[in-house]
């Protein structure tokens, strides 16, 4: 999986140097692969409105991370098995072999193609003027991603409230229909010519277990009076048991009912109408559940990427804020954009350290022993240069 450092260096001579040395290094070594990161000319402020922009862009940036991997969660759980969304999805941004996209779970392919389209932000990344507009003081702007990013964070939590709820509605019906032959739907079942139904007879549906066929058949008629003899047959069986109807006189019922419980026979209450209304409500339900699904889909896909584009114009503004605190005035600096993995990560980083030490040389002693209090930065995150990592492990489709 990529790994993105985002560094920056003062413009001076023995510096400059040090990051053509940088270029040809990982060029030739294979460490990472590096770009320039384009930062416009941002408002400065006072050194005091500085330091505190520094430090609350620290606390959005960890809060714009959670949102992200919270709605790249949710993603995942509601589109795992929208197969043929997802396969849609993923034809019109990936590029796939029908090998690959056989081996890779539908949802996998469209993860795929989804970080293909956002690392390929990152590494073209252009500032949105309109969006961020450069006029505007540091904390303006801090302010602007913080709104954007706390309301599709709340808007996330009701959407998913929301959903869950029509989904386990539907599902809790569902497994209502199909549970049992106490509770399963028998309008497919049960025509109505086997129901005999009128002015002084009616007819029962009455579930029996397997073991308890002959039993029923042997003593149906003597349940109660009224009971028309040889009127049971067999509707339907599953595994469970038997569906049996049996026609009685009206005036019979209750007696034939209690009887029935006694010897474990269940008289299961039935009518064309109360079926057909659970349908209906099923039907309902479902169309709800694609509708609610469809909505919420493409608000994750356009909201998932908005805020992963909040959080790169984030990660530009504390470039810039800590290069300007770094590195003084007059602004003077470049930003770098290192595309390497965990593999590599060790070695890129001795390779940096010793490139950039420079710029500051007690960067090199022992890191416990470094007093930092750059905003933003513990002291096991200090270094000779300003360094931001880009945690795209929530683009992992595993």
């Amino acid at each position: 999986m990529a790994d993105f450092w985002l560094i920056s260096v003062p413009l001076d001579k023995t510096t400059l140097t040090s990051v053509e040395k940088l270029k040809r290094t990982v060029a030739k070594s294979k460490l990472a692969s590096c770009c320039n990161f384009s930062i416009p000319d941002l408002k400065v402020g006072n050194l005091d409105s500085l330091l505190v922009v520094s430090d609350d862009l620290s606390k959005l940036d960890t809060q714009t991370e959670s949102v992200i991997k919270k709605t790249y969660q949710c993603m995942r759980e509601v589109m795992e098995q929208a197969n043929d969304k997802v396969l849609e999805n993923a034809l019109a941004n990936g590029d796939y072999s029908m090998n690959q996209r056989a081996v890779l779970s539908p949802l996998r392919v469209y993860l795929k193609s989804l970080r293909v389209d956002l690392l390929s932000y990152v590494t073209k990344f252009q500032w949105d003027i309109a969006k961020y507009p450069t006029a505007l003081p540091l904390s303006t702007l801090a302010d602007i991603i913080n709104k954007e990013v706390s309301q599709m964070e709340n808007e996330l939590k009701s959407r998913a409230v929301a959903y869950t709820s029509v989904k386990s509605s539907w599902q809790g019906l569902q497994k209502k229909l199909d549970a049992t032959l106490h509770t399963c739907n028998l309008n497919d079942i049960v025509r109505r010519e086997d129901l005999v139904v009128s002015e002084y007879l009616t007819t029962l549906l009455v579930l029996v277990h397997r073991g308890s066929y002959s039993l029923w058949e042997r003593s149906y008629e003597s349940l109660s009076e009224f009971v028309v003899p040889r009127s049971s047959r067999r509707l339907y069986e599953d595994a469970e048991g038997g569906v049996f109807s049996v026609t009685l006189f009206k005036r019979a019922v209750c007696t034939f009912k209690a009887k029935a419980q006694e010897s474990k026979f269940s008289v299961r209450e039935y009518s064309f109408d109360l079926e057909e209304k659970k349908q209906q409500e099923m039907v309902q339900l479902s169309v709800h559940k694609k509708e609610q699904y469809g909505t919420f889909v493409r608000w994750l896909k356009v909201n998932f990427s908005q805020v992963f584009i909040a959080w790169i114009h984030l990660k530009a503004l504390r470039v810039f804020a800590e290069s300007v605190l770094r590195y003084g005035l007059p602004v003077n600096y470049q930003a770098l954009l290192l595309q390497t993995d965990k593999k590599r990560s060790k070695k890129l980083s001795e390779e940096l350290s010793s490139l950039f030490t420079h710029l500051d040389p007690t960067a090199t002693a022992s890191k416990t022993d470094i007093s930092c209090d750059i905003p933003g930065l513990c002291p096991q995150e200090y270094s000779s240069y300003i360094c931001f990592h880009i945690n795209t492990s929530v683009l992992e489709s595993s």
